[in-house]
Parts: structure tokens; sequence; C-alpha cells
């Protein structure tokens, strides 16, 4: 791989695509083994540029600059200053709601351009997409004026807590007497933490986009809180995240999350290393058992070990172990430039780490039983904790994101195919900033092969993690001209309609295709999209979906994971075993649906 030139899958241009299916996703998994994506150098030395400049230099500066502190280049002086902690949260959740930080870039599907959210979101006639259809005042799908300024104002509205000096805390003064910067003025919050609620139940994408389950708890604990409770509880909402994560890497999907992501990474020193997370390259490429051991040891045991360690110890050497664990831990997400590129979070949750328990330990009276109330203590975390708890027994209520399943591999997916030339009405969308990926490749040179295929190694990679098995499994049960069309993953294509996704079906649902249909009107069989839903924590089975734009669900069923997962990514045994649940009486055929079209006899 050059710094400018990438590993581009070896394969014949002209004629790959007119292979099946089946035998174009094994050239295209057993290449990602080796390569991943296979994108030049440049791509991921253009984000770290990117995390440099605009975040880790530009964040700290502000932070330090606009709060009387030493220079941001002094950090021994301002790493455990109370006021440059909120100030970097606040910035980064500015940063998060222009789009600017996580699912930015090419990596995640923004070529042309590369920056999504406020494109799309500052907008008029965009999709909106509201959370909850009984909330009044919410309905309809399109983005009006007055949510675009509703989103602008809570942008603004960030920028005085971040640019102005912090007050005089009272409750500061007590628990650090010599401390002068104080801590940002709790009024300048309120209108952040309105406009965030208001934003999220005006449009899920926003909140979501903004990180508003992991931030938004933390404004109000500025907002409201004392001094020292206001520490214990950033406290346990980091570690109610990080154990989340780790309760949610339960189960058989996770595994199946690391070898593709080690692979994709550019800091992974050799191709060796990278087999090695699988079981017998090229023959077999499921993961191996040292993919099992960085999954559960090095992925489960660290999340849930080690936060309870930081937030109970008070040994100070073994806090600073645990400390350093989860740094590392942090970085080597980094490192690796997962596909929704959450670069930006990870570096603060690692500098948090540091302020919040190496800056203020629990031994120096700021452990759980030092917060002023052990019933607000208690609520605190049961608050915390109701989402993830749920999330995980009801997936299909909350989002993967409030559930805390980030990276777990039990992800909500979709994948979408097109009858030939259909794909091309999604550029007529009304108000769209973008194009489809595959026009925003050929816009930046590319031959249309070379952009396609680019676009197909997406779907090689959703093969390689368990819930990929079991669309492609639908797909070929229910689509027998499968080969003969275009097959996109979800993600990807949700992030050209509405400007974000960080690997949450729920934004690319039956809710979206059907906002798109109201504006394009994909006639039967055109556009069929074969969508699924998280795995619950107790249950062994996922449930699918078979969406025809046009005509809406058709089948459900579901999937056991134990099957999904013992199959190798192109299925070469064919489809795992479907239980089909329900079926719409009478639905056409995909491969009957186009005649039916021409004939005048679709509904």
């Amino acid at each position: 791989m050059g710094f400018k030139t990438g590993d581009f899958p070896p394969v014949e241009q002209d004629t790959f695509l007119e292979r099946p299916l089946q035998e174009r996703l094994r050239a295209l998994a057993l290449h990602w083994v080796e390569y991943g994506f296979g994108t030049p150098k440049m791509i991921p030395a253009t984000y770290v540029v990117k995390v440099i400049f605009l975040y880790v230099l530009g964040g700290t500066a502000l932070a330090t600059w606009t709060s009387g502190t030493a220079p941001f280049w002094n950090v021994t002086h301002w790493w455990n200053e109370p006021v440059v902690y909120q100030k970097l949260v606040l910035w980064t959740v500015f940063l998060e709601s222009v789009g600017v930080a996580g699912s930015w870039g090419p990596i995640a599907g923004k070529f042309k351009p590369m920056t999504g959210g406020i494109l799309f979101w500052a907008r008029p006639g965009t999709i909106r997409l509201r959370p909850w259809k009984r909330v009044p005042f919410t309905g309809g799908d399109r983005r009006t004026a007055g949510d675009v300024l509703l989103y602008l104002a809570f942008l603004m509205s960030l920028l005085p807590a971040v640019l102005l000096p912090g007050v005089e805390s009272a409750s500061l003064t007590e628990a650090l007497p010599d401390n002068t910067s104080g801590l940002v003025r709790p009024a300048l919050l309120i209108t952040p933490i309105v406009l965030y609620v208001l934003c999220g139940l005006r449009d899920k994408t926003l909140f979501l986009a903004a990180r508003g389950e992991q931030y938004l708890p933390a404004l109000v604990f500025f907002a409201v809180l004392p001094f020292t409770d206001m520490v214990i509880a950033a406290k346990l909402l980091i570690c109610v995240i990080w154990v989340g994560a780790g309760v949610s890497k339960f189960g058989l999907h996770f595994t199946n999350v690391v070898s593709p992501m080690v692979s994709n990474s550019p800091c992974v020193p050799g191709k060796w290393l990278k087999r090695l997370h699988y079981r017998d390259f090229p023959r077999d490429i499921r993961p191996s058992k040292v993919a099992t051991f960085t999954a559960h040891v090095g992925g489960s045991t660290v999340e849930i070990v080690t936060p309870l360690v930081l937030l109970f110890s008070t040994n100070r050497g073994l806090t600073l172990a645990a400390v350093v664990l989860m740094v590392v831990f942090h970085l080597f997400i980094v490192s690796t430039f997962p596909l929704a590129v959450p670069l930006e979070w990870n570096l603060l949750f690692a500098y948090l780490s540091v302020f919040l328990f190496l800056g203020f330990p629990a031994g120096d009276g700021y452990g759980v039983g030092d917060m002023s109330s052990p019933w607000l203590a208690a609520g605190i975390a049961a608050g915390l904790a109701f989402f993830p708890v749920l999330g995980n027994l009801r997936p299909d209520l909350v989002s993967f994101l409030p559930s805390m399943r980030q990276y777990a591999g039990n992800w909500a997916s979709a994948l979408w195919a097109f009858a030939p030339g259909a794909e091309e009405k999604l550029n007529s969308l009304p108000h769209r900033p973008t194009k489809n990926q595959v026009d925003q490749l050929q816009a930046m040179g590319y031959p249309l092969a070379v952009a396609e295929i680019t676009m197909q190694q997406t779907i090689a990679w959703r093969s390689m993690h368990s819930q990929g098995r079991g669309l492609f499994s639908v797909l070929l049960k229910n689509l027998p001209d499968l080969d003969e069309r275009t097959v996109r993953e979800a993600e990807f294509g949700c992030n050209s309609l509405i400007g974000f996704n960080f690997g949450d079906g729920h934004l690319h649902n039956i809710d979206l295709i059907n906002a798109v249909q109201a504006r394009i009107g994909f006639a039967p069989g055109e556009w069929i999209i074969v969508w699924v839903e998280s795995q619950p924590i107790h249950r062994g089975i996922q449930h699918y979906q078979v969406i025809d734009a046009a005509l809406g669900v058709i089948e459900r069923g579901t999937w056991k994971v134990a099957d999904a997962v013992k199959e190798q990514p192109w299925l070469p045994d064919g489809p795992i075993p479907l239980d089909v649940t329900w079926t719409r009486a009478q639905a056409p055929t995909a491969s009957a649906a186009r005649p039916q079209v021409a004939e005048g006899l679709a509904p």
C-alpha cells in the first residue's frame, strides 16, 4: 500500500462484475483479510491531520485559552483543570453535531463531499426521522425551516459555554481552594440542554449524531450538580458506557467484528498478523482463537473489569495501571480506523480516563460513597443503566447507541438490492446535497468498474459479520435474479441520504424507506431491502424483514445466530436456515414485479 495508491482487489475489472454475487463476495472477502478496504495511506493520514488540528490542538487550545489556564502545550498545568474538561466535552459535542467528527470522510462512505451533517441538517426539505410517532408536533419526515433554525440554534448555543471564561463556584472552591479557573457558568448550559432534547424529538439522526445518549447527561451534571457530585456522576456515566459496551459483546457476534477490524487497520505491521485472526486463510476465514481471545479478553473483559477497578479502587498503583489500560484500549480502536471513524470520541474517552480517575481518584474523596447522598448516586446509576438494559432486552425499542453496543457486532443492519438501473433514481431525491457513492467516486475520476468494485467491498465487509450471512441468505432465498441486481450496504447508502450513520440500522429502517419512496416512487421489485434487528441478549435469534419499497414489508422471519456464525462469508453451502413467520398475501415476487408494472397489474 502506497501513500497515494491503494491495494485494489486483484480482479479483472472488465469481467468481474459479470461473475455471480457469491463468487464476488468470496474474492473481495479474501482480499479484505490481508488488506481491509485497501485504501491508500493518504486517507487515514487525512483523518490524523483533521484530528490533530481540529480536535487535539484546536480543541485544547480553545479550551485553555478561554479558561485562563496555562497554554495548551503546557499539558502538566491544565490536564486536571475541571473547566478544561467541561469545555473539551462541549467542543466534542459541537464537532459531532456539525458532522466533522464521527461518520466523516471516505472511510464512512463520504467521498465527495466528505462532510454530511450540516450539509443535510441545515437544508430545508431533506429527510427528517422522528424517534417517536406519538410525540406531538413531530409529524412528517420533511425538514422544515423551523428545524433548520432549531439545529443552528443548538450549534450556536454550545459556543458561549466553550468561549466564555469559567466562573467561581463555591463547591469547586471548597474542594479545590487553589483553583482560579472556575467552572463553565451553569446558566450557559440550560439552552443547549433544552435544544438537545427538542432537536432529538424532531430528528433522531441529530440526537444520535451529537451522541446525546452520552453527552446530554454530562451537560446536565455540569448544570445542576455541585463539583464533587459532578465528578462522581461523570465517573458513573463513563463506567456505565464501558461496562454496557463490554456486556453487549457477550455472545457470538463480537468475534466476527475483531477480524475484519484488525484487517482494515493501517497500523497492523504485517499480513501475517492479520491472517492470525482467521482460522485457515484462504480456505476458512471464520474468526480464529486469536480473534476470540482478542475479542473477549482484550475487549469484553477489559471493558467490564477495568472500569469497576477504576470506580472503586483506592490504591494509586492499581488505579494508574487501570487508567493506562483504558487509554491503550481507546488508542487501539483509533488505530484501526473503524468504518464509523469515531476518532474524537475515543480520544476524549482516553483523556477522560486520565482526568476523572487520576485527577480525582476515589481515595481522595471522589468515590461513589462520597456523593452527597446515596440516593442521588443510586438514582443516577439507575437512570444511566435504564436504556442499556432495555436496549439489550428489547433492541427494537432502543437505538444501539443508547444501548451501549458500540463495536459489539450485534447491530440492526440491512442490504439493498436494486433492479438494473433503479439505483440511479436515488439521485433524483430532492434537496439531497450528495449523489450515490458510486457516482461520487466517478466524480473523483474513478472509472465506473473501479467505483463499483470499491462499493462492493463494503458488502463483502458486511458478509464477514454474523448478520451479513443472514441478510445474504434472505436475499438468496427471495431474489432468483440476485446476480443481475446491484447490492449495496445500507449503512453506506444511508449516509448519502440523511448525512449520518454510525452502524445503527434504525436509521435506515422502514421509516427511511417510506420517506424516500414518497419522494421518488420506485416500482414494485425495483428496490428490495432485507433488514434485521439486533439480537436480544437473552435469545439466540434475530428477526428480519423483507421490504419492497413500493409495497412495504412483504416477509418477516428469524434466523439462529449460531447458524450464521458457522458459515463462510460467501455462503458456499447456500443460505442458512430461515424461519419465515409471515408473508404478505399474494405479494409479487421480485423477479415478476417488473413485468407486472409494464402490464399495469401492480397495486
